[in-house]
């Protein structure tokens, strides 16, 4: 059986931008990109998209009772739902949110938390260039403005090689986040905002990526190195 392809922390990430997706066909391309990466074929990979609406009901127990509208009004609505095979509870993908897929090998580091510390950190520093001063939440995967969150981050892992990844809300519409409980969180405990609600002003997608493909490649190899070094 053929190995994942030997990581460098000369080598770049590559970035792929699949522009507007419907969920499943997309998470069908990412298992074949997992399969590359797993006999190297492919380096490691970074994948950004914005999906048709659609709710994604995760691994957690109970997530699916986190569906609050009705079959009649999701129709209305235009949103799909979809069960999927990532960690965590039931999320909302929809237009003008940013979701990322890295496809990577975490086999040098075989630590599936400071994998999802490095998401957020990554996603912490686009959102600091941006204006926006967002942070952890202890206890919850994700990033947050105080309580409101404004990230979400879901990962599933074959073999060491890690896909799904995490959906930044840049512009999308907020009021789909009405459907559900996301990821949980029940109003007490917090809400869900975007980069648009909380800098006042409409963000360029193009823009956005460009700055989280930069932090994703420039932290990646200090990811990797930690590793080496305990």
């Amino acid at each position: 059986m053929s190995a994942a392809a030997p990581h460098s922390s000369t080598t770049p990430i590559a970035v792929l931008d699949w522009g507007r997706t419907r969920y499943e066909p997309a998470r069908q391309a990412q298992e074949e990109l997992v399969a590359k990466r797993l006999a190297g074929e492919i380096t490691d990979t970074l994948v950004f998209t914005e999906h048709a609406p659609v709710y994604t009901v995760g691994l957690r127990s109970g997530a699916a009772d986190h569906l609050v509208w009705s079959a009649e009004h999701l129709a209305r609505e235009g949103i799909e739902v979809v069960k999927t095979n990532r960690g965590g509870d039931i999320t909302y993908h929809g237009p003008g949110q940013l979701v990322g897929y890295p496809i990577v090998d975490l086999s040098p580091r075989k630590d599936l938390h400071e994998y999802l510390r490095f998401l957020e950190q990554v996603m912490i520093n686009t959102a600091g260039t941006l204006g926006l001063a967002a942070s952890r939440r202890e206890g919850k995967t994700g990033i947050w403005v105080g309580t409101r969150k404004i990230a979400a981050i879901g990962v599933a892992v074959r073999r060491w090689v890690a896909y799904h990844g995490f959906a930044l809300n840049v512009n999308p519409d907020l009021t789909h986040f009405q459907g559900i409980v996301p990821c949980g969180i029940s109003a007490t405990e917090g809400t869900v905002t975007s980069l648009q609600a909380e800098l006042g002003r409409d963000l360029d997608m193009a823009e956005v990526k460009t700055l989280l493909a930069r932090e994703f490649q420039a932290l990646w190899p200090t990811f990797l190195e930690t590793a080496n070094t305990r």
